[in-house]
C-alpha cells in the first residue's frame, strides 16, 4: 500500500459529471489498495467569476484589508470542490472527509493573495488515513498565524499538492490536468510541439518561471527540494484505464541524470506575455542605487524580474526592470511616491505590450553557441530584442509582445524541437 497524492485542476472538477469521473479515478486507486489525499482546484472559471464580483465593489486601491477579504472570497471556490468530491466519493461507496486549508492546518505567512506556505500539520490527515478515508484538502489556500484565510496566488493547488505530498512522505504526486503533460512549447503556438516523458528538475523550475503555465513555479521549488516524485498527466483519460498504464503517462519531473545533460541542449521554449516594463532614466550612477530603487519596490511585495542597468554617461544611468503587468500600476506608483523624489530625476517610461521568451535546457551548460543561435533566429525574423538574462541553463529575451508567437515557432525550429529525438535521449519523444 502507497500513500499517493493527486491533484485535479480546475478543468477536470469543471462540471458534475467531471467531478463523478474524478470521484471513479480515486475510488480505483483506493480499491487498488492506496492510501489517497485529493487535493482540488476551484471549478473551472469559477475564481475569475468571483474575483469579477469583487472588482465591482472593491476600492481601486487595493490595501491588506482589501487584500485580505479577496482572499476570504477567492477561498470559497475550492471550499465548493473538496465537499462536491467528497459527496462524489461517498456515492462510489468509499469513505471520505473534505477539509479547508485552516482545517488542516496548512499555515503560511500573512502576504494576502500570494501567501507561502510554511508548515502542514499531518496528524488529523494521517488519523483519517488510518481509519481508511480518502483525505480531500483544498488547494490554494491556508491560515496564517492570526487565523487569516489566505491564497498561495493563481495556480497555488499546484503547491498545495505538493507541500502536502512532502508532509505525508508520499510515494508519488500526480498532478492531473487538462493537458497530458510537458511540451517543448505551447501546442497551441506551435502545431509540431512535443510531449517530453521526462525533464529534470531544474528544467521544469525554469520552464516555469519563465512562463510555461503547466505548473506553478512554487509547487516545483518544494517537489525539488523536498524530492517529491511528480508527474503531469491528463485527467481526461478514460477512468477506468489500468493503473500501470495511468502510472506511466504523462511526464515525469524527475533529478538530472548526467547521460541526459550530454544529450538534448533544449528542452523547451517557455513564454510569458504578463509581463510589463519599467525604466527610470537619467538616475545617478552611484553605489547603492538599485538597492535604492528596488528595495522600495520590494517592500511593496512586488516581485521583480529581469534587471538591467546601463552604462554611465557623465554620471547618469538609466535602470530597467520587469515586472508582473497586472503590478505594473502599483510599481509606478512607489516609484513616483517613494523613490523618484530622492533620486534627482522623475522620468520614469513604461510598456505594457512587451513579452519574454526562453529557451531551456541543462544540457546548455555543455555547449556553447547557443545563446548567439537564438539571437541569429530572431535577427532573421526582424525581431529586436530589449532585454537579456541568463542562467546556467536557460536564456530569456524581452521582446515587442506582437513578435510572440513568430519568436517562439522561429526558435522551435531553429533548436530541432519539433524533430523526434533518438531514444537514447532520455525519453524526450
Amino acid at each position: 500500500m502507497a500513500l499517493i497524492v493527486h491533484k485535479y485542476g480546475g478543468t477536470s472538477m469543471g462540471s458534475t459529471e467531471r467531478i463523478r469521473n474524478v470521484a471513479k479515478r480515486v475510488a480505483k486507486w483506493v480499491r487498488a489498495g492506496h492510501q489517497m489525499v485529493v487535493v482540488p482546484s476551484a471549478m473551472s472559471g469559477e475564481t475569475n467569476r468571483l474575483l469579477g464580483l469583487a472588482k465591482e465593489v472593491a476600492p481601486a486601491r487595493h490595501d491588506e484589508a482589501v487584500q485580505r477579504e479577496l482572499d476570504m472570497l477567492a477561498s470559497t471556490g475550492e471550499q465548493v470542490s473538496v465537499g462536491l468530491l467528497a459527496l462524489a466519493l461517498h456515492a462510489e461507496g468509499i469513505p471520505a472527509v473534505s477539509y479547508a486549508g485552516w482545517q488542516v492546518p496548512i499555515r503560511t505567512n500573512n502576504a494576502y493573495t500570494k501567501a507561502r506556505i510554511e508548515s502542514i500539520a499531518d496528524e488529523r490527515v494521517r488519523s483519517d488515513l488510518a481509519a481508511g478515508k480518502v483525505v480531500i484538502i483544498a488547494g490554494f489556500q491556508g491560515v496564517d498565524d492570526d487565523g487569516h484565510i489566505t491564497t498561495l496566488g493563481r495556480g497555488g493547488s499546484d503547491t498545495s499538492a505538493v507541500a502536502v505530498a512532502a508532509a505525508l512522505k508520499a510515494a508519488e504526486c500526480l498532478i492531473y490536468t487538462d493537458v497530458d503533460g510537458v511540451y517543448t512549447t505551447d501546442p497551441r503556438v506551435v502545431p509540431e510541439a512535443r510531449r517530453l516523458s521526462t525533464v529534470s528538475f531544474e528544467e521544469m523550475l525554469e520552464m516555469a518561471s519563465m512562463g510555461s503555465k503547466v505548473l506553478q513555479i512554487r509547487s516545483v521549488e518544494f517537489a525539488g527540494k523536498y524530492q517529491v516524485p511528480l508527474r503531469v498527466l491528463s485527467s481526461f483519460t478514460p477512468w477506468d484505464i489500468p493503473i500501470a498504464e495511468e502510472a506511466a503517462s504523462g511526464t515525469l519531473i524527475t533529478f538530472e541524470e548526467d547521460e541526459k545533460m550530454e544529450q538534448a541542449v533544449v528542452s523547451g521554449i517557455a513564454f510569458n506575455r504578463d509581463e510589463a516594463k519599467v525604466s527610470i532614466l537619467g538616475v545617478p550612477d552611484r553605489p547603492g542605487i538599485a538597492y535604492q530603487i528596488l528595495g522600495a519596490v520590494a517592500d511593496a511585495n512586488i516581485e521583480v524580474d529581469v534587471i538591467i542597468q546601463n552604462v554611465s554617461h557623465d554620471g547618469k544611468t538609466d535602470f530597467s526592470f520587469t515586472v508582473h503587468r497586472n503590478e505594473y500600476a502599483r510599481t509606478v506608483d512607489v516609484l513616483k511616491t517613494k523613490v523618484v523624489p530622492t533620486l534627482g530625476t522623475d522620468r520614469i517610461e513604461g510598456d505594457t505590450k512587451i513579452c519574454k521568451v526562453s529557451i531551456v535546457g541543462i544540457g546548455m551548460r555543455s555547449h556553447v553557441g547557443i545563446a548567439s543561435k537564438m539571437f541569429r533566429a530572431l535577427s532573421e525574423e526582424g525581431i529586436n530584442i530589449q532585454m537579456i538574462s541568463t542562467s546556467e541553463i536557460k536564456t530569456s529575451v524581452v521582446i515587442d509582445e506582437k513578435y510572440m508567437e513568430l519568436a517562439v515557432r522561429a526558435l522551435h525550429k531553429a533548436f530541432d524541437l519539433d524533430l523526434d529525438q533518438p531514444a537514447a535521449a532520455a525519453g524526450k519523444s
